[in-house]
C-alpha cells in the first residue's frame, strides 16, 4: 500500500483548499467589492450549503465579509443539494446584514435582487458567491425534503468516480485543475465514489459506515465484556466527564449520561456483530445502508464513538504523563492551548463535534485508535505531494483493517468504492 508521510505540525488546524466557484464572472466582478462590518453579533443565519458556514466581521482594514469555509461544497459548480442539510449550526453565525449590512432578502412588495454574499477562506481567498434568490429557492427545497416521509440518506447511492468529478468541478483554475488530477489519480483504484452527508458528524460518518460495511470478522476489541462498563467505571474515576455534551439529536431528553454512553456502545456493538454475521458482502452492505438512514440509531452510534475516543486520549496522556513511550501524535494532540488535558479535550473539541465543529486533522489520528482502524485520506488537494494519500496513524498495527476516504477541503470526507479489477489482484 503507497502510504503518504505524516501531516506536519503547522498543516492541520482547520487547513483547507477553498476552490473558486464556478461562477467566476461574478467572483471577478466583486472583486473590489468591501462589506462595512458593522453591530455585534445577532441571529443566527443557516448557509444553505452541505455545511454551514461561520458568517462574523472581519478585524482586517478592509473590514471585508470573512467566512472560514469548513466544507468543500460552495467552491463546486452545483451542489447536491436537500438531502445534505446537516442537523444543526457549526458555529454562532452572525447575519450577514448585522456583519455588513448585505441583505439576502426582499423587502415587502418589492422584487427579489440578485444581492451576492461573499464570502472569505480562511487565508484570506475569495470562497464563495450566492445569490439572495438562489438561496431562497434552496431553503425552500430543504423545507420540502424535510417534510418528505422518505428516509434521509447520510451516504448517497454510489457514481462513477469521474463523472462526479466533472459535475463538481468544471472550472480551469488552479484549484479545479488539482481536484481533477487529484480525481484521476484516485479513479486508477476505485471506481465508484459515495457522497457523505456534510453535517459535524463527517469524519465519524464515512470512517464508521466504511469500517461497518466491509466484509470482515468483527473486530476483537468491541468483543470485550468491559466494553460497556466503561461509562460507569470513568465517570466514577473523571467527575469532569459529566460535561459531556450529547449530540443534537439527544438534547432536551432526560436520560443519565452513563445510561446513554452504555446504550451506545451496546448498540455499537449489536449492529456490528448483525453485519459481521452476514454470509454476503451485498447483503451487509444492503443492511449497512439501512442503519445509516435510522437518524436516531445512527447518531447514538457517534455517542459511542467519541467516547471510545475519549477512552484512549485518557489512556494516552496516562502514559505520557508516567513517562511510557506514547504516539507522536498525541504529544501534539495535548499541546494544543485548547486540549492540555483530557477534561479540555472534551469540553473544547469532542463536546463541539455534532454541534459546532468536527474533528481536526490529529484528531483524525485518536479516530483511527479509538476504532482499532487504519484511515487512508487521499487529500485531493495535496496532489502532487507527499501528502496526497495519508495514513492515520503513519505507522499502523499490521493487523488493523483499513478503510479509505476521499477529502477535498480536510473537513469534508466521501467514500471510494469498488476497487479496479487490477488494483485488487
Amino acid at each position: 500500500m503507497s502510504r503518504g508521510t505524516m501531516l506536519q505540525p503547522g498543516a492541520w488546524p482547520g487547513e483547507s483548499c477553498a476552490e473558486k466557484p464556478a461562477r467566476e464572472a461574478g467572483a471577478a466582478a466583486l472583486e473590489g467589492e468591501k462589506a462595512v462590518a458593522g453591530g455585534q453579533p445577532r441571529a443566527a443565519v443557516r448557509c444553505p450549503a452541505e455545511q454551514p458556514l461561520t458568517v462574523a466581521a472581519s478585524p482586517v482594514a478592509e473590514h471585508r465579509l470573512r467566512t472560514r469555509r469548513l466544507s468543500s461544497h460552495g467552491s463546486r459548480a452545483q451542489p447536491l443539494r436537500g438531502m445534505w442539510d446537516p442537523p444543526g449550526l457549526r458555529h454562532k453565525p452572525m447575519s450577514p446584514a448585522s456583519a455588513g449590512g448585505l441583505s439576502t432578502t426582499a423587502l415587502p412588495g418589492k422584487p427579489k435582487t440578485p444581492t451576492f454574499l461573499h464570502y472569505f477562506s480562511s487565508d484570506g481567498e475569495e470562497d464563495m458567491y450566492r445569490a439572495a434568490d438562489e438561496i431562497e429557492k434552496e431553503k425552500e427545497l430543504l423545507i420540502h425534503e424535510r417534510g418528505s416521509s422518505e428516509p434521509r440518506l447520510s451516504v448517497a447511492p454510489e457514481m462513477d468516480i469521474m463523472d462526479y468529478c466533472k459535475k463538481e468541478w468544471r472550472g480551469n483554475t488552479q484549484k479545479a485543475t488539482c481536484m481533477k488530477k487529484g480525481y484521476e489519480e484516485v479513479s486508477q483504484k476505485f471506481t465508484s465514489i459515495r457522497r457523505v452527508r456534510g453535517d459535524n458528524y463527517c469524519a465519524l460518518r464515512a470512517t464508521l459506515f466504511q469500517a461497518m460495511s466491509q466484509p470482515a470478522a468483527l473486530p476483537s476489541w468491541l468483543q470485550d465484556p468491559e466494553l460497556t462498563l466503561l461509562p460507569e467505571k470513568l465517570i466514577s474515576k473523571y467527575s469532569w466527564i459529566k460535561q459531556w455534551k450529547l449530540g443534537l439529536k439527544f438534547e432536551g431528553k432526560s436520560e443519565a449520561l452513563v445510561d446513554k454512553i452504555k446504550e451506545s456502545l451496546t448498540l455499537l456493538r449489536k449492529k456490528w456483530t448483525d453485519l459481521a454475521e452476514l454470509r454476503t458482502a451485498e447483503a451487509r452492505q444492503i443492511a449497512c445502508d439501512e442503519l445509516f438512514t435510522n437518524e436516531e440509531e445512527e447518531y447514538s452510534l457517534y455517542e459511542a464513538v467519541k467516547f471510545l475516543m475519549l477512552n484512549r486520549a485518557i489512556e494516552l496522556y496516562d502514559d505520557k504523563e508516567k513517562g511510557r513511550e506514547v504516539p507522536f501524535f498525541s504529544v501534539l494532540l495535548f499541546a494544543r492551548d485548547t486540549s492540555g488535558d483530557p477534561g479540555q479535550l472534551l469540553r473544547n473539541h469532542l463536546n463541539q463535534v455534532g454541534h459546532a465543529g468536527g474533528l481536526e486533522q490529529v484528531e483524525m489520528f485518536l479516530l483511527a485508535y479509538a476504532v482499532r482502524h487504519t484511515i487512508q485520506v487521499y487529500r485531493l488537494s495535496k496532489y502532487s505531494t507527499e501528502e496526497f494519500i495519508t495514513v492515520y496513524p503513519t505507522d499502523p498495527p499490521r493487523d488493523w483493517p483499513v478503510v479509505t476516504l476521499i477529502a477535498e477541503d480536510d473537513r469534508h470526507y466521501n467514500i471510494p468504492v469498488r476497487v479496479c479489477e487490477e488494483t485488487s489482484l
